[in-house]
């Protein structure tokens, strides 16, 4: 029974109001489905340990940077299992070429001065002054001349840039070891220049001026003597480089005394081959005479071959 209230001396009874408090020990409660809503969708705030999370913003991806130009010295390009594609090796080759051209232009020009007194030296196996049938044929025979000297000056530039060309794996250690090695391929050269002048020509103009005497006359020009002596002290002096380019490339690990002994026949032929290049003449005189030296210098660098394989197993870092 409600109590009844008092007012103005008149007797009021109120009825018992009944208060609807959140029931939160029922799950299934609507209050309790609206929390574990409400749960789900904010992110706990009190994580094992006791510390609050920090509400983490998702930063955007970073845009990959920009493509970079290929550098010629770049060995991660060029490394062993590198590719590259066509484009690559001819603007690789264009640049080396460019290079060899200005080395070879520069040693030209060096050379220029010094043709004259070369040339009087290159006449002493001749005996007489050269012969001209053509206007162009001394300013041809000057500039053959010039050539050569720039050629010898030139050639340590040139054989790296060809290394660098075929061998385009090689890191900047190996590298060093082929930059320390050009002094020697220059002396080398010299050395196979030195001998082809002394042991290999003057046997060979005996021969090509003795040769059916009662029948012909020696009378050569200069464009024809010229040629066939520099052409075979130049390419006598690129011969003698091999044995030093075999060794360093057995320190590199690409080339093994196996593989060289394996194909003596091979080197043969080749030796054969480029004795017939350099000697423009036909007769077999005068190409056994560059062929013998040709295949002594294959026996030498399969020595050296060996050598290198033993230093480079020791220790190959110091070199």
């Amino acid at each position: 029974m409600d109590p009844p209230v008092s007012s103005m001396g008149y007797s009021v009874r109120l009825p018992k109001m009944k208060t609807c408090l959140p029931n939160f020990d029922n799950p299934n409660s609507p209050q309790m489905r609206k929390r574990a809503m409400t749960s789900q969708l904010k992110p706990s705030g009190n994580p094992v340990g006791g510390k609050p999370l920090s509400r983490t913003v998702p930063t955007p991806p970073t845009p990959p940077p920009p493509p970079s130009q290929p550098n010629e010295d770049d060995d991660s390009l060029k490394g062993i299992g590198g590719q590259m594609s066509f484009l690559d090796h001819l603007n690789e080759l264009r640049y080396r070429i460019t290079r060899a051209a200005i080395a070879l232009f520069i040693g030209t020009v060096i050379g220029f001065p010094l043709a004259r007194p070369l040339l009087q030296y290159l006449q002493i196996p001749y005996g007489e002054r050269f012969q001209a049938l053509d206007p162009t044929a001394t300013v041809v025979s000057y500039f053959r001349v010039s050539l050569l000297v720039g050629g010898i000056i030139a050639i340590p530039i040139i054989t790296y840039q060809l290394l660098m060309f075929v061998l385009p794996g090689l890191t900047n250690k190996e590298k060093k070891r082929l930059l320390t090695a050009l002094p020697a391929i220059t002396l080398l050269f010299l050395i196979g220049a030195l001998f082809s002048w002394f042991v290999l020509i003057p046997p060979a103009l005996d021969f090509l001026q003795s040769f059916q005497n009662d029948i012909f006359r020696a009378e050569w020009t200069a464009d024809g003597y010229l040629g066939f002596v520099t052409a075979l002290v130049f390419w006598m002096g690129v011969a003698f480089e091999t044995p030093l380019i075999f060794f360093v490339l057995s320190l590199l690990g690409m080339v093994s005394a196996r593989v060289l002994i394996k194909n003596w026949r091979i080197a043969i032929v080749g030796s054969g081959i480029a004795a017939a290049f350099i000697t423009p003449t036909i007769d077999p005189v005068n190409m056994f005479l560059v062929m013998g030296p040709l295949l002594t210098l294959y026996v030498i660098s399969i020595i050296l071959v060996v050598i290198g394989q033993r230093f480079s197993r020791v220790d190959s870092t110091d070199f």
